[in-house]
């Protein structure tokens, strides 16, 4: 079993091998010396190049060694390796680690729940669908709409819900997602890019070796070793209650919660999916009023010795 640093260490290299092999000679103005080129990527001598560094200097990085990196290296380097947004910060925050050694960084941690003010806000989003995960994508709390959207991760009770584990680990993703590709290629990401911020997480870490353990498809998306920001977009849902629904979505971080995200949806007014929306709620109140008259039912003596 590999010790923190080891495996910080293989995350750096195999992180930097991923980015220098997708990028070709041809898209860095780099002639393609040689017509046997055993690699379609950059050879580590054309990073270093393109970086303005030594060879051997790169190759020390690519090993995994970040430690003292200065900053403008971090960004050459980004430059050479065309780094996007959430791939260059993925870069610092694995140098950030790297510097600090094995230490945990400094860092709050996430609240096991919300506060409730938050969950008030929530609650006052009429029309919504909202609620508020963590960085391993923990579904920590909801309004009734928002519930009531992602219902089938609610089927399950195992708490907290949790976005991985149902896309990957739960039969019902694959229907419920309108692209469930699209979807887990973005959830891997996204947990990808926790790991590099927080990477002496334990429950993250037993959330993707458990991830690993159980799903082929999570092994090779994971391999791929793609970050992502997941801030604004459009997500499709087959909702076995009301059918097709295409909304926007728009992500809030809560800067006194760190590590906390409000996620927002909305339907494009007078859409199909906006009817869809409203049918939705309609059938969440008729859920809740149908859950409650049961467990009064359960409740009374008069009812339950009949």
């Amino acid at each position: 079993m590999q010790t923190g640093d080891m495996q910080h260490k293989t995350e750096v290299r195999e992180f930097l091998a991923s980015r220098r092999a997708r990028i070709t000679p041809d898209q860095t103005g780099l002639p393609a010396y040689g017509g046997n080129r055993r690699v379609p990527g950059l050879r580590r001598e054309e990073v270093a190049m393109l970086a303005g560094m030594s060879v051997d200097y790169y190759t020390r990085l690519e090993r995994g060694n970040l430690a003292g990196a200065s900053e403008s290296v971090l960004e050459s380097l980004a430059r050479a390796l065309q780094l996007d947004e959430a791939e260059r910060a993925h870069l610092f925050d694995l140098a950030r680690t790297a510097n600090a050694g094995t230490r945990p960084r400094a860092r709050r941690p996430t609240p096991p729940s919300v506060r409730p003010v938050i969950q008030r806000i929530l609650d006052s989003m009429d029309g919504v669908p909202a609620f508020i995960r963590n960085g391993r994508l923990d579904v920590l709390a909801a309004n009734p709409l928002g519930e009531a959207l992602y219902s089938e991760m609610y089927v399950n009770p195992a708490r907290p819900v949790n976005h991985a584990r149902f896309t990957f680990l739960d039969p019902r993703a694959t229907r419920f997602w309108g692209d469930w590709d699209r979807a887990a290629r973005d959830t891997v990401a996204i947990l990808r890019t926790e790991a590099g911020k927080n990477t002496y997480d334990r429950a993250l870490t037993d959330l993707i070796g458990e991830l690993s353990t159980r799903s082929e498809a999570f092994r090779a998306l994971w391999a791929s070793h793609d970050v992502k920001f997941h801030r604004t977009g459009v997500k499709v849902f087959n909702h076995p209650a009301v059918g097709r629904i295409e909304v926007a979505f728009e992500a809030l971080e809560l800067p006194a919660d760190d590590g906390l995200t409000i996620l927002a949806y909305s339907a494009e007014p007078g859409s199909t999916s906006a009817d869809a929306l409203t049918l939705l709620a309609s059938w969440a109140a008729t859920s809740r009023d149908a859950a409650v008259s049961n467990a009064a039912a359960s409740s009374d003596p008069a009812v339950s010795n009949d």
